[in-house]
């Protein structure tokens, strides 16, 4: 998959806590006519059928609008669907594993919060990093604050495309200026709202102003 930084800029992660009447599909499809660049599939509680036939739905989407299509966590699916790659925490499988998995050509994320942990990543092969939770999220209960400070350390320690994911909303993505990412990772910002294309849109617009 080729893909470049530009395509990190509103990367849209997927959560089924909004559904209501509408299908991820749906939601998907409305997060990238919106401006979302790059998507992530999570899910925490599918078992492995429903995730796979999801996993292909959505893929296909993405292509139809060439947006770059990862995977959260499970690599075995990433592989079988020949998905454009894999988002993995510390606590999953290491990168260099990953790429052995899936091959040279894949694009694999990885999460850190340290400047430590963003070196070892990049040594191991990671394409790009998400760096957070950088404000206070209820999406994630384990997730770990790093301070804006840190970020900018982990934007300079690399070479890597950074991204800042964790409570980012369009009112407090201002404050994320000038700290050297190339983007954003959100989850309710978009799917949580009422007009998930509008939303895409203003924070793309806000995203564009600080990178």
């Amino acid at each position: 998959m080729n893909y470049d930084r530009n395509d990190l800029v509103l990367y849209a992660v997927t959560d089924r806590s909004w559904l209501g009447d509408s299908s991820l599909y749906d939601q998907v499809e409305s997060a990238i006519e919106g401006g979302a660049t790059f998507i992530q599939l999570r899910e925490k509680n599918l078992d492995e059928a429903d995730f796979l036939s999801e996993a292909k739905e959505i893929q296909k989407l993405c292509r139809e609008y060439k947006v770059p299509f990862v995977i959260n966590d499970n690599v075995e699916i990433a592989a079988q669907i020949d998905a454009d790659g894999v988002h993995v925490g510390q606590s999953d499988m290491e990168a260099g594993d990953v790429r052995k998995r899936l091959g040279p050509d894949k694009i694999i994320g990885v999460s850190a919060q340290t400047v430590e942990q963003a070196l070892k990543a990049q040594e191991h092969g990671a394409d790009y990093l998400g760096v957070g939770a950088v404000f206070p999220t209820g999406s994630k209960a384990d997730a770990t604050e790093v301070s804006h400070q840190t970020l900018k350390e982990i934007c300079e320690a690399v070479d890597i495309p950074v991204i800042a994911i964790g409570g980012i909303t369009k009112e407090n993505v201002s404050e994320l200026k000038e700290s050297g990412i190339c983007g954003i990772a959100v989850i309710s910002a978009i799917f949580a709202q009422k007009d998930i294309r509008k939303a895409a849109t203003e924070l793309k617009q806000r995203v564009r102003e600080i990178v």
